[in-house]
């Protein structure tokens, strides 16, 4: 059974590895050029069949709007991505990836299992496998409205 001392104890533990988790993949991706927020955004555009729309961004990534529009003008700038007409509406503006953002991407995939590989370095197989279980069951706990 948790007490309080405890939860407060593991709170800030997970709140110290969250900073460490961003510290070490922050170092990792500067060698691609974009921030951790900006992966993010090319990994959830590759997940669509069709460029989708700000908005259908902003949703999918929990932001407002207004972040999704700073993170593309960064890409876009960069020539990760590029802005692009509706082909049945022309007020509406989508999101693709470009090659370049395409090619970022595969870099991406090595510089976050770099991290991996960094973060979980002072861990041995068995501790690994703890901790994956141990997570599973956090992320499969349904969201409980604080009281």
């Amino acid at each position: 059974m948790s007490t309080p001392d405890t939860d407060g104890f593991l709170a800030e533990q997970l709140l110290r590895l969250t900073r460490r988790l961003h510290r070490i993949q922050k170092r990792h991706l500067e060698p691609i050029g974009i921030t951790p927020a900006q992966s993010r955004l090319l990994r959830t555009l590759s997940y669509y069949d069709t460029p989708p729309r700000m908005a259908d961004l902003a949703q999918r990534l929990e932001v407002v709007p207004r972040a999704v529009t700073s993170l593309v003008d960064g890409l876009e700038g960069a020539a990760m991505v590029r802005r692009v007409p509706d082909p049945t509406n022309r007020r509406v503006i989508r999101i693709e990836l470009t090659e370049g953002g395409r090619e970022a991407l595969g870099k991406l995939h090595g510089a976050r299992r770099a991290a991996a590989e960094d973060i979980l370095a002072p861990l041995d197989t068995a501790q690994r496998a703890q901790l994956g279980g141990l997570l599973d069951a956090l992320f499969d706990a349904p969201d409980q409205p604080h009281c």
